[in-house]
């Protein structure tokens, strides 16, 4: 069967065991859904698979669950190469906004396994807070629960912790010194990513992956569209949200200086990229230290990378590390 958005997720029924499955509605933002609604039922057809890289076929007879906790679409030892490929600077506007100029080749860094996370899933009934509100404006919402992303005791001495919404391409089949024209038939899906940065750390030095590598530092979720559903991803926007206002503009992926066909090339080069390789495409112009005056993440905060259409909402809840 071919599929058009996956999920991973423990099940209600069995909080403890991980399944994948299809979203029963085929166009519901699931991270919204769950972030503001946290009580509501999110019906999902379980797949035979255990992985999104092996999702298999709906199970035989159809079964369906609901969701009890959203996770990554990933695991972390399903990582390709056990890390998270990232590319800086691939938007015109924000290599401006970040008073660079446009690099020649694409920048290319690593965030460790260890950053990726699951997506924000509240728990009802403890906490409330700030977010986006379906159809626009803000409204009060419940915010503890699981998925919250640790802010790096590094970045609170100086309060320079800064998001970065992004797309992130998954591949679905090992390549290595692919062409571009072949480059797009190794897309497994598209989902959503937030490249939580330290900034003071990373206008320290030169080298941007201690800055960008803390635990919890890539979220990723909620869900993963198949090139099928999506066959042109240039038709896709992202967009940034700080409780519930933005900051990063709608941006249509056409906008990369890379396509995404040239990165997954160039990455490829006498290198080779395993199933499961995550490669985050760069974010637009918006970013926190770009505002007058600048603008970090702080405690209780929460921050939305939303693209368009089908992939939906990452909602991450922040919180100072113990």
């Amino acid at each position: 069967m071919t599929w058009s958005r996956l999920l991973r997720f423990n099940p209600t029924s069995s909080p403890t065991t991980t399944l994948i499955g299809q979203p029963v509605s085929p166009d519901q933002d699931i991270g919204l859904s769950l972030y503001h609604h946290p009580s509501t039922p999110i019906e999902v057809t379980v797949f035979t698979g255990s992985s999104i890289l092996a999702p298999g076929a709906p199970t035989s007879p159809p079964r369906t669950e609901t969701i009890a906790t959203l996770l990554s679409p990933l695991a972390p030892n399903e990582l390709g190469g056990g890390c998270i490929r990232c590319i800086g600077l691939n938007y015109r506007a924000h290599a401006a906004e970040a008073g660079l100029e446009l690099p020649g080749v694409p920048p290319v860094f690593i965030k460790p396994g260890t950053a990726l996370a699951d997506p924000h899933h509240p728990a009802t009934g403890t906490g409330t807070g700030t977010g986006q509100k379906q159809g626009g404006g803000t409204a009060e919402v419940k915010v503890k629960g699981k998925g919250i992303i640790p802010l790096p005791k590094v970045s609170r001495e100086t309060q320079t912790a800064d998001w970065e919404s992004e797309l992130a391409v998954v591949l679905g089949r090992e390549v290595k010194n692919v062409d571009e024209k072949e480059a797009m038939s190794a897309v497994l899906g598209y989902t959503a990513a937030n490249d939580v940065s330290c900034r003071s750390a990373q206008f320290a030095q030169s080298q941007w992956c201690y800055s960008k590598g803390f635990d919890g530092g890539c979220p990723l979720g909620p869900v993963i569209v198949s090139p099928a559903a999506l066959p042109d991803p240039t038709k896709l926007t992202v967009r940034g949200l700080l409780n519930g206002e933005e900051r990063q503009p709608a941006t249509p992926i056409s906008d990369l200086v890379f396509p995404i066909p040239h990165l997954i090339s160039f990455l490829s080069q006498s290198t080779t990229l395993p199933a499961g390789t995550v490669i985050l495409t760069g974010t637009p112009a918006g970013v926190g230290f770009s505002k007058k005056p600048p603008q970090y993440l702080k405690d209780g905060d929460v921050f939305s990378v939303e693209i368009s259409p089908l992939v939906g909402t990452l909602v991450s809840l922040f919180e100072d590390e113990v």
